[in-house]
């Protein structure tokens, strides 16, 4: 199978990368193409560069010719499959600067579609990488594939414009697009914004946790191997113009994670800060998964086992994350940003 990754050089894409060489080797090709904004880092896959199945560009999925450069595939070949994980993705940052997600949630959307309508003839499965926050918040129950659309900060609703996009494209001209919506992911590699590593890293250095509000926001968490698997597999199953939730099973609120990872640090409580909440903070997600487990589809990692896999990655892997967390600029001037005044 030939792939065309986009945003491989990210958290979730890099996994996935892997996940695809370590199951299939050398009968599979991938073109990894990525922006390399700030959380995309081209040593994630270091160890495949120069191999023949092979091949980075770096290139914006906003920009026609980068994106029709990385469907010629290697060697022009051309491509089977493409996945697509290039987004900006933290609410956050959404919150600060919304005009970038449109541009890359949307509109590099747009012009992948574009692009895959001069190859459907030989496309075999566009996916779609959406989120859960698309639904918005729930109160009770879980979200299914065919309830409305809710998002309530600018990133959901960017990843909204772009889930909706690649639907209509399967409508209206026919491509073999599946759009997957999954719940929060934690892992290796992951960029140390985001709760998991942040709170991770900033507990092995002693420095405060800052927990958002009372701490009782409830996420899914979704291991991310477990992630990588179920787009595999829906690479092969998934049914055009069809969505499938992916979810972790791990529903748990911030408060519990961050005292988890207190534990395995061997940090104090003490460390916790409680800083003001995010502005629309969504309350609680939750997806009913029920229709990828009647394709045949079931995750394998539970909370508890990962957490601390992920944990000890960390504690294994200091160079990787300290050469963000003290030599980046970018990050530095971020952080002061979000939590300087909270």
């Amino acid at each position: 199978m030939r792939y065309l990754v986009t945003g491989g050089a990210g958290f979730i894409g890099s996994n996935f990368i892997r996940y695809i060489f370590n199951k299939y080797g050398a009968d599979a090709q991938v073109v990894n193409l990525d922006k390399l904004t700030y959380a995309g880092i081209r040593e994630n896959l270091a160890e495949y560069e120069g191999k023949p199945n092979y091949r980075f560009l770096q290139g914006d999925i906003s920009e026609p010719a980068d994106v029709e450069e990385a469907y010629k595939g290697i060697g022009g070949q051309g491509i089977d499959v493409v996945v697509n994980f290039a987004a900006e993705t933290h609410v956050d940052r959404s919150l600060m600067e919304a005009g970038s997600f449109i541009r890359t949630d949307v509109h590099g959307v747009l012009v992948l579609l574009e692009e895959a309508r001069k190859h459907a003839p030989r496309l075999k499965k566009f996916i779609q990488i959406s989120t859960d926050e698309v639904y918005g918040s729930i109160e009770s129950g879980s979200f299914r594939e065919t309830d409305p659309l809710s998002p309530r900060n600018p990133y959901s609703a960017s990843k909204c414009g772009g889930d909706r996009m690649a639907y209509a494209y399967s409508e209206t001209y026919g491509l073999p697009v599946v759009v997957t919506r999954a719940s929060n992911n934690y892992g290796p590699f992951q960029y140390p914004e985001k709760l998991i590593p942040l709170f991770v890293t900033n507990a092995i250095d002693d420095q405060p946790l800052p927990l958002y509000g009372d701490g009782k926001n409830v996420r899914d968490w979704l291991y991310v191997e477990d992630h990588c698997a179920a787009v595999d597999f829906l690479v092969e199953h998934g049914q055009k113009g069809e969505i499938y939730n992916i979810g972790g099973g791990n529903e748990i609120e911030n408060i519990e994670i961050t005292h988890r990872i207190l534990e395995l640090t061997g940090k104090p409580k003490s460390l916790i800060k409680p800083v003001a909440d995010r502005q629309g903070h969504d309350r609680r997600y939750s997806l009913d998964t029920t229709k990828l487990e009647k394709l045949g589809f079931r995750t394998k990692a539970t909370f508890e086992e990962a957490i601390v896999r992920t944990v000890d990655w960390y504690k294994q892997n200091e160079a990787w994350w300290r050469a963000i967390k003290e030599k980046s600029a970018e990050f530095k001037r971020y952080y002061e940003q979000q939590y300087g005044k909270r």
